[in-house]
């Protein structure tokens, strides 16, 4: 009896943080505040690699521009979701926003979601004098997932083949998955991971192309990274490992730590850390 309560709390905990991951996601963004426009437009052909352009009330140009890709763990989650969290949170400071949807795991295995987002940063990046951005000071932001995405925008090279490379001016990574491969068997194997990584040939050699600590080198943007040391679903490690070897090898890398916090930090805690993003922003050049 007690092995099999064993196995089933195992079981329960494995499928946790996909759980977690599963929340129903807005469909719609709430009405826009006063002065904020909304353009909807295809970065690339298939039906899901749309984006929004926000663009702050005010008017003007040379604003910097931030791209928000959201979480989900490759396998669910809307752009829609990341209103309160991330988009509002620039707009209120100005930035010129591009919140991106790609393609998860149902439509398309890895390592598509990356391919997207890197062809989204490449649209944002090129058109983003239309919309009143300048095109060097573009942050990539997301958190889990989206973290993970946002990292291998500002830091994948051509060795990876897995698009055009994209100059950002920053990273803000709000507990994204590093090592891909980690997720994939072992202590810290995660459904989502399996399912966007399937199993099939070349598949550890997925994972690696997939991963941002093995883009690690001196001649990146530079990253802030945001995670609990009680995170259940992306260990803290990942953070720290990535930092640490950024920090290594001369590469510009931030971490804040955040104390008892788990994957997703409240609306009392990003009200916390915020105004220090934007303070590492502004060390960069970014913003006020």
């Amino acid at each position: 009896m007690k092995t099999s309560l064993a196995m089933l709390l195992s079981t329960l905990i494995l499928f946790l943080p996909l759980a977690a991951q599963t929340a129903p996601a807005p469909a719609a963004y709430p009405p826009l505040p006063a002065g904020v426009t909304k353009d909807t437009v295809s970065y690339a052909s298939y039906p899901e690699t749309q984006l929004d352009v926000f663009q702050p009330a005010g008017g003007g140009d040379k604003r910097p521009g931030v791209i928000v890709i959201h979480g989900g763990g490759w396998v669910n989650g809307t752009k829609e979701s990341q209103w309160d969290n991330f988009v509002r949170r620039y707009l209120e400071k100005g930035f010129v926003v591009a919140n991106v949807e790609y393609r998860l795991a149902k439509a398309a295995p890895a390592p598509a979601a990356v391919e997207d987002a890197l062809k989204a940063a490449e649209w944002f990046v090129k058109n983003a004098k239309k919309y009143g951005a300048d095109p060097k000071k573009i942050v990539v932001t997301g958190g889990s997932a989206g973290g993970h995405l946002s990292l291998m925008v500002g830091m994948a090279n051509k060795s990876a083949k897995l698009g055009n490379p994209v100059k950002v001016a920053a990273v803000v990574n709000f507990y994204g998955i590093t090592d891909v491969a980690d997720q994939l068997g072992g202590e810290n194997v995660r459904p989502y991971a399996v399912t966007w990584v399937p199993d099939g040939p070349g598949r550890l050699e997925l994972a690696a192309r997939v991963s941002p600590m093995n883009y690690v080198r001196k001649d990146l943007p530079p990253i802030l990274t945001l995670h609990g040391d009680s995170d259940q679903t992306v260990p803290y490690d990942h953070g720290v490992r990535l930092t640490r070897s950024l920090v290594e090898v001369g590469a510009k890398a931030e971490m804040i730590s955040v104390p008892q916090g788990r994957h997703g930090f409240p609306k009392e805690k990003l009200d916390q850390l915020y105004p220090q993003i934007f303070e590492f922003l502004k060390r960069q050049g970014i913003g006020n």
